[in-house]
């Protein structure tokens, strides 16, 4: 986690050294006034207090703000935007007596960032979040530590809620790792299918999947949480924009009920490596793209008939579908290899492993 620790007063100052020093990846930045002629130390105007953190906000996972939690909040108040996406902040008084995890304590790590900062200094650590101050588990967090992602980040809210309201929520998880995280705590029911678990008592649902559900089939207090196990194995013509390339992908993927947002990575034949439209849809995705020598892919065996347009052109007798089965460790194929005049398709989920 990249932090940037911001101190004001001598005593802050004394304690960002502290921290700079036992924490990794820590920037420091001390009001001239106190900075010395420390190295690896940024100082700046009392006055420009505001400008700096304004300066630095996008470009920091977390902050340690060693001053008044009052002046903190003044000072980032406008910078918010959402839980998803602001970073994390802890707050610790000049006596270094207390560290308040105060913002995204859960997503952005603030409450690990404290804990961080109290064994350093030997601080008390403040966890306010309401799941941890009653032994909980939070379903965002469960998210983050599986590095699943969330569907609709309103509905963590909703059920650990009803989580905290001791309300039964309904799982359904067919990886299982919910099972050995949630430990038992709150009321948790386990379902092996949606069907069964949207016709049970519960007043919360859990889906662990990669599958679209259609919004008229899904409870109002369900929340859908997505491993990210499917791999994206595609081919194109050179040239090929990143907008043609997602809107073929996103409808294939829409036909077949699968979510977006369970991709793990594009894969392709190492003569796209300077694929500009598949690099850009791959950033766009926050995903990985892999490139495979042609002598990997021609190990594969793979359903689809051999392209000659593919053996012509790079060499092997197809792309799409032994990527995708090469990239996901020798996964099922979800969607078999589908084509457009510029782009070729297909799909496989990551293989479990045992």
């Amino acid at each position: 986690m990249r932090t940037a620790i911001v101190a004001i007063t001598r005593n802050g100052a004394r304690l960002g050294r502290k921290l700079r020093e036992n924490l990794a990846g820590t920037h420091l930045y001390i009001s001239r006034r106190y900075s010395g002629n420390c190295d690896n130390v940024q100082s700046f105007e009392p006055e420009e207090l505001k400008t700096l953190i304004t300066s630095l906000w996008k470009g920091y996972d977390g902050f340690v703000f060693v001053m008044a939690t009052g002046i903190a909040v003044r000072m980032i108040a406008p910078l918010l935007e959402s839980k998803e996406t602001d970073p994390a902040v802890v707050v610790m008084d000049d006596a270094g007596r207390f560290a308040v995890s105060l913002l995204s304590g859960h997503l952005g790590g603030g409450n690990e960032l404290a804990e961080r900062c109290a064994f350093v200094t030997g601080a008390r650590a403040v966890i306010t979040t309401a799941t941890d101050a009653n032994n909980l588990p939070s379903f965002d967090m469960l998210a983050k530590e599986q590095g699943w992602g969330i569907d609709d980040i309103s509905r963590v809210k909703q059920l650990n809620t009803l989580l905290l309201d001791d309300e039964e929520i309904a799982v359904v998880d067919p990886g299982g790792r919910t099972r050995s995280w949630l430990h038992g705590r709150g009321r948790i029911t386990f379902y092996d299918t949606f069907a069964e678990a949207v016709t049970s008592t519960a007043k919360g649902f859990l889906f662990v999947t990669n599958r679209h559900l259609p919004p008229q089939t899904s409870p109002p207090s369900l929340l859908i949480l997505r491993p990210r196990n499917l791999v994206l194995g595609i081919g194109c013509n050179r040239g090929t924009a990143a907008d043609e390339i997602e809107a073929f992908v996103l409808s294939h993927l829409k036909r077949v009920f699968l979510s977006p947002k369970s991709v793990s990575c594009i894969a392709s034949v190492s003569a796209k490596r300077d694929e500009t439209g598949l690099i850009e849809y791959s950033k766009r995705l926050g995903v990985p793209f892999l490139c495979f020598k042609n002598d990997q892919l021609k190990g594969i065996e793979f359903p689809s008939p051999p392209s000659k347009h593919a053996l012509a052109a790079i060499g092997v007798a197809g792309v799409a579908e032994p990527a995708a089965i090469l990239a996901s460790g020798g996964g099922r194929l979800l969607l078999k290899k589908v084509k457009s005049e510029n782009v070729t398709l297909a799909v496989a989920e990551l293989k479990e492993v045992a």
